[in-house]
């Protein structure tokens, strides 16, 4: 409804990549989950009644399609193989920045990465979005919770990956 897939695909692309990102170690996984993803979005836009922004309507459905990826995964007896090291080509380094201050920030970002891997899945969905720049209201309509309770989760998760990360 008023946006095609092309449209959005292109303004929320980037920000698709990184749910899949924060949910999936691997990058080949990451692309199959933002594939997953792509597709369920693009038939998701024909539900979509404007009810909330397009913004939050797609990751209401990236988050959802991930979970359910995960949950997959976790049911295959070969997760445990995948290499939580290779995280690829991440667009998150400016070339502007020398190759020690590139590979440092690729080293803060996959210490991130991996500390929101170990959170509880809904802890990483609330997180993932308010870090994404959704509101308290907007994380509880994705996620189907109160806007206290996402409070609560992100202060705990917040708590959880200050602890996980070596204080500099």
């Amino acid at each position: 409804m008023g946006q095609g897939f092309e449209d959005v695909f292109a303004q929320y692309g980037a920000i698709l990549s990184r749910v899949a990102n924060s949910y999936e170690a691997n990058e080949a996984m990451q692309q199959e989950l933002l594939q997953e993803i792509a597709i369920a979005v693009w038939q998701g836009l024909s539900r979509f009644k404007g009810d909330s922004s397009v913004k939050t309507y797609i990751l209401k459905i990236a988050h959802n399609r991930a979970v359910t990826h995960v949950a997959n995964q976790v049911k295959r007896l070969d997760t445990h193989q995948y290499d939580h090291n290779d995280l690829g080509s991440d667009g998150f380094a400016s070339n502007t920045h020398s190759p020690e201050e590139m590979s440092s920030q690729h080293q803060s970002l996959e210490r991130l990465l991996r500390a929101v891997r170990t959170l509880p899945l809904q802890s990483r969905q609330v997180l993932t979005l308010s870090l994404e720049g959704l509101s308290y209201d907007e994380i509880a309509d994705v996620c189907g919770l109160t806007k206290n309770h996402v409070g609560v989760i992100l202060k705990r998760a917040k708590q959880s990956i200050m602890q996980e990360l070596p204080h500099a």
